[in-house]
This record gives C-alpha cells, structure tokens and sequence, in this order.
C-alpha cells in the first residue's frame, strides 16, 4: 500500500481504518468479524486504526485483537468529545478519556489525541441546535487556553505522541487554529466528491473542507480524509434506517448522477468514491468506515489499482455535486 507523510509525523498508509464500521455505526457486525477485520487490515498494509470511546465496541474490538501485544509498525488514534457540562474540568475530561481508552485498548500511550467537539467563536450560536453546546462544542477561548495546554502536557508526560482536531466545526475556527504558533499535528477533514459532511454539520455556514484541507498542508498539519463515501450516501444503497429528511438520505438521494456515472463506468460507486477521496490533493491518509472484510478489501483493492485517472475526476465533478461558494478567504496554494 502506499505511504504518505503524515504532516510531520511518521508515514502512513493511504488507507486507515476507522472505527466506526467496526463499532456497528455503519450497519450490523460482530465481534468475530470486527477482530477479523483489524488483523486483515494490519495484514494488507494499514499502520493507522482511528478510533473513539463512542465509536460502540471498537476500541474493546481492537483491545481483543491484540492482548496488549501491539505490533512496533501500528499506530493508533482516540478521541474526545465535550461540551458546556464538562467546563467545570477540561484536563479532567481529557486525561479521563484518554485513561480508559488506553485501558481498553491495553496500550501504555495513544499515537495521536483528538478533540472531536465542534470548535467555535466564544460567542457563536448554533441556531438550528441550541443545545448542541452541551456535549460537543468547545468555544475558542477554552480551546486555546485549556483544551491545547493540556495536549501539550500529555505529549509531555508521553501519554500521547501528538494530537489533533475533527475538523467538522465552524470552518473559520478550524482554519484559525490550523494557523496557531501551537496548532494541531493532524487534521481530521471531510474528503468526498460532494464536499459534504452530512449529519456532522451543525452549523449554518457553508463548509469549506477543500479550504481546511489547504490550509493544513501549508502549515504542516497532517490531513486525515473522512466521510470518503458520505456515510453511505455515496455507495450503491444505505445500509441501515434513515428518515427521509436525514442530511445522509438527503445527499445520498442527491447523489444518484453518480450511481448512474458509476453503472455507466462498470465501477461500483463506494470504490470509486473512496478512489476519488484517494486523488484528492492534501489528503495524506483516507479514514474507511468499513465493517468487515469484504469491505475492506475493497476499499484496499481499489487503492491498489492506482490514481483515479483526470479525466474520470472530470466527469464526477462535472456532476455539480459540489457547488458551493467559499465565504472565507483561502491560503494561497500548497508548496
């Protein structure tokens, strides 16, 4: 599999495997499956798992596969979400998460330590969902004077390698901390051919994905792909209930161009969606929400198969699927 640099860290396989699929977000699996899974991946190259707490039984999945005994080359990734309820203690609440999850994972430190939690300006209001700042947003100033010093105490003291933002909040603030003098090792950033982050999106302005995506490359933030297929929007059928008016259902109705280029092309579209995330530029590592094996394996058969050719590229994004106007200013190009 090929390898990237992961900002300035190690390098990382193209393909990571996440633990979402594996945790039963994305549709039924087992236990047996999730373990068989894993060491599949491991087998064919990956060296990055991207797990959380909440990502239901990965991190316990992961643990199991093996024993405390973690192969030198295998990287792994955990998370943290907060909100207003935990401002009382925000060290307390990441070095909480942190604890159990190496716990579970049965592994003395965690490679990279995300904040999940939506970051935003001190007085930003999310409008269709006033009580989103309860869980999972973390208001700037909280972010930069106590969410990042503890990070920095947690690399410190060797309990984490580096850390990292979900880059799923307010674009604006996404960036502004990309630009930080202590900004984050890596970003986790929407990469699909709809620019879509779905369900995730909580806020009223446009995303910028593309934008967050370049201004991490030039300040040497790491950039890991998620939401390769729009959590199922753009694979052949959704694989679990969703209400018609579920942004996911929403774009995956919206994406039926693309099945049909996909039909047209002999292709099946969650291939060849991953494959578009693959060739998108800044992207060092794409994230799969797979749930077992056969998945994988095509995800990884996909990617071995090579670049996704221009002129395909052109025909997808010919399909207008990602019209959207950025409202901030851009970093100039990546060097």
């Amino acid at each position: 599999m090929n390898m990237h640099k992961l900002g300035d860290l190690w390098p990382v396989s193209a393909l990571t495997l996440g633990g979402g699929g594996l945790g039963q977000g994305w549709g039924e699996t087992t236990r047996e499956e999730a373990v068989a899974t894993v060491k599949l991946a491991v087998d064919r190259g990956v060296n990055l798992l991207d797990l959380a707490p909440y990502y239901g039984d990965a991190e316990r999945a992961v643990g199991a596969t093996f024993e405390g005994v973690w192969p030198s080359h295998i990287h792994v990734t955990t998370k943290c979400m907060m909100g207003s309820r935990h401002f009382e203690d925000i060290p307390g609440r990441l070095r909480k998460s942190l604890r159990l999850s190496l716990a579970t994972l049965q592994r003395d430190h965690a490679d990279i330590y995300f904040l999940h939690s939506n970051i935003c300006p001190d007085d930003y209001v999310y409008e269709d969902y006033p009580d989103y700042h309860v869980n999972g947003v973390v208001p700037w100033t909280r972010f930069v004077e106590e969410v990042v010093p503890t990070f920095e105490a947690l690399k410190a003291e060797g309990q984490i390698g580096a850390w990292g933002i979900t880059g799923i909040g307010l674009p604006r603030s996404i960036m502004n901390a990309l630009r930080e003098d202590i900004k984050p090792d890596v970003v986790q950033a929407i990469a699909n051919l709809m620019d879509s982050p779905g369900a995730l999106r909580r806020y009223e302005e446009p995303p910028e994905p593309r934008n967050i995506i370049r201004t991490a490359k030039n300040n040497g933030v790491g950039v890991m792909g998620i939401r390769a297929v729009q959590a199922g929007a753009l694979t052949a059928a959704i694989d679990r209930p969703l209400p018609d008016d579920n942004p996911d259902m929403r774009d995956y109705m919206k994406a039926k161009p693309f099945r049909d280029l996909s039909a047209d092309l002999g292709e099946d579209p969650a291939e060849l969606a991953h494959a578009y995330a693959l060739a998108m530029e800044g992207v060092d590592t794409i994230v799969l929400g797979v749930k077992n094996r056969d998945e994988l394996n095509a995800a990884i058969d996909a990617e071995a198969r090579g670049p996704l050719s221009p002129e395909i590229i052109a025909r997808i994004d010919a399909l207008g699927l990602r019209r959207q106007i950025p409202r901030m200013p851009i970093d100039g190009e990546a060097q």
